[in-house]
């Protein structure tokens, strides 16, 4: 998905604690756009969730971002703002941290996702 991504001239951004970012950055995900913003976040005990929450609305106005990572706890923390974030583009993706596993119940993409699909229409289609 990155690979298309990076066809089309998009950027993956990421919202996350400093290991996050710092391996998604030394994977060469990091960008500073035409306006010197660049496409993540180093999240620590000191940010509020205000800024968070800013970052992220910034994010998904702009139109050169087709991906957001973002810690599942620091999405907790802006689950309302996450929610009301229809569009297909960007897409919104819950990753864990070091310190956080993933815990898909949490993660209210997904729910969504799974509302989509009826699995008995799944195993009908199946035989």
């Amino acid at each position: 998905m990155a690979l298309l991504s990076a066809m089309k001239g998009k950027l993956i951004s990421v919202i996350g604690d400093e290991d996050t970012c710092v391996g998604f950055l030394l994977g060469g995900v990091g960008e500073i756009n035409k306006n010197r913003h660049p496409n993540f976040m180093v999240v620590d005990k000191n940010t509020a969730v205000s800024e968070i929450e800013d970052c992220f609305k910034r994010f998904i106005k702009r139109d050169d971002i087709d991906i957001i990572l973002i810690n599942q706890n620091y999405a907790e923390l802006i689950r309302h703002v996450i929610d009301s974030h229809t569009a297909p583009t960007p897409a919104v993706l819950e990753i864990p941290s070091k310190d956080h596993p993933y815990d898909a119940s949490k993660d209210s993409i997904l729910r969504r996702a799974k509302g989509m699909f009826n699995p008995e229409d799944m195993i009908a289609n199946r035989g």
